[in-house]
């Protein structure tokens, strides 16, 4: 008992212990413009990463999807290791490698044993330097992703969010899906990935990003000696500018009645990545929260909409959410629910909407304060996610903001700025919408619209 209590008390440390003690990122930008980005910690494992400023927003309708093919391609050997020989130099390390692909970034990373790191650096530098892309390789990858586009479309929350980005973004690059459509897989070259890979694989648009038992030194180093190649030689020219992709409130709806349930989003247009009301929009979405039916508690939920459709039987599911992107973003709410319940699910869901902007609390605000703290701390759970967090916040913000900073941020909103925001960008604007499934009870456009007000006397 004596022994457990001292493991209890020496493994204890306080919320404001455990931001004071979060390593200090380092960054070091290298001539060419690679941006070198680290922080360290006696962890034994590493994870070493490239976030590339690239993705379906970089695209125009014919070459859509040529960054997630080329996601596929990277991992299907270099011109130095031809064929499986990558995997398996990967694979001998005891290393994991992984990526993805989104709207604005493209990132491919690698979680090993902290001493490996400068071989890491090396497997990363050949992976985007070097793709062999082969013509075989690119035929059975073809048919990979054609079979993974049949399954995407039996992801509903998924296509829904396609749709909502299509008609909130039409006739604009955020419009694009980032696995791309069918016919362009289909169609697409060599030259094509080739031609991508050109264009925006350039230093200046990457952050070389590692969290762990790593030497920021060390690092820079390996970066010096790997990332210096023709591709990653400095022009002036390869920043590309993005076009801006105007907001549209409209409306897409796939009905079907054969599905057993309904998706539907709504959102409305939300500020870019470093507007600071962002902050505020989180703390938002945390009074609203989020449900699912296999959640405890009943009707005794915090978030009042998930205790009303516990109530009233009103969903199976809702989250709200907040995606940005360099200058634009979708604030809004997604839910899955029965057909009969989709009027009374919405009219609800606004009308919290509407209590955001016109009748917040102070308890409230207090309530989702603390939820967004524990959210932010849980980012120190694993290299990877720290890894990740330090790439993204480069290319999003040019530089990473540290805990402190965000949690005195979080603690500076109140109930009145919650109210203001809420009311900047919820109050009487116009919504896209996008609907999925037996959605027959989905009001008319307007009648949702004229909910995106209260007339009060």
């Amino acid at each position: 008992a004596a022994l457990l209590t001292l493991t209890r008390k020496r493994g204890a440390a306080t919320y404001a212990q455990t931001l004071q003690n979060i390593p200090e990122t380092q960054v070091t930008t290298l001539e060419n413009g690679l941006r070198v980005a680290s922080a360290e910690s006696n962890q034994p494992t590493c994870t070493v990463g490239l976030w590339i400023e690239a993705g379906s927003r970089y695209e125009d309708a014919k070459t859509n999807g040529a960054s997630f093919f080329m996601e596929h391609m990277a991992f299907k050997g270099t011109k130095r290791r031809p064929g499986l020989a990558f995997e398996k130099e990967v694979e001998s390390l005891g290393a994991h490698l992984n990526g993805y692909t989104s709207r604005e970034q493209t990132a491919f990373y690698i979680k090993a044993l902290s001493k490996d790191m400068p071989k890491v650096v090396e497997l990363l530098s050949d992976l985007v330097q070097n793709c062999a892309l082969e013509d075989s390789q690119i035929e059975k990858e073809r048919g990979v992703i054609l079979q993974e586009l049949k399954e995407m479309d039996s992801n509903l929350a998924d296509v829904t969010f396609d749709y909502l980005h299509a008609t909130a973004y039409q006739g604009t690059a955020l419009a694009h899906t980032v696995e791309g459509t069918t016919e362009n897989i289909k169609r697409l070259t060599r030259a094509d990935l080739a031609s991508y890979v050109d264009t925006h694989f350039k230093a200046p648009r990457m952050v070389l990003a590692a969290a762990g038992g790593i030497s920021h030194r060390e690092l820079v180093d390996a970066a010096k000696q790997h990332f210096t190649g023709a591709p990653f030689t400095y022009r002036g020219d390869c920043v590309s500018a993005l076009a801006h992709c105007r907001f549209t409130g409209s409306e897409i709806r796939a009905r079907d009645d054969a599905l057993p349930l309904a998706h539907i989003a709504l959102a409305v247009e939300g500020p870019g990545w470093a507007d600071p009301d962002n902050v505020v929009l989180n703390v938002a979405n945390a009074i609203i929260g989020r449900y699912n039916r296999t959640f405890g508690g009943g009707k005794n939920q915090s978030s009042r909409l998930a205790a009303l459709a516990v109530e009233h039987n009103l969903c199976h599911s809702f989250e709200p959410f907040n995606t940005s992107y360099s200058d634009t973003g979708l604030f809004g709410f997604h839910f899955v629910s029965d057909p009969l319940s989709i009027d009374d699910m919405m009219f609800c869901a606004q009308g919290e909407w509407m209590r955001l902007c016109t009748s917040t609390t102070e308890s409230e605000v207090t309530r989702a304060k603390n939820y967004l703290r524990n959210a932010m701390v849980a980012q120190l759970d694993g290299t990877t996610r720290v890894c990740e967090n330090i790439g993204s916040h480069l290319l999003h913000y040019g530089r990473h903001i540290p805990l402190e900073e965000w949690d005195a941020r979080i603690s500076a909103v109140d109930a009145r700025m919650v109210r203001d925001v809420c009311s900047k960008y919820i109050y009487d604007k116009c919504p896209a919408i996008a609907a999925v499934g037996p959605i027959e009870q989905l009001l008319d456009y307007n009648r949702i619209r004229s909910a995106m007000y209260w007339i009060r006397l």
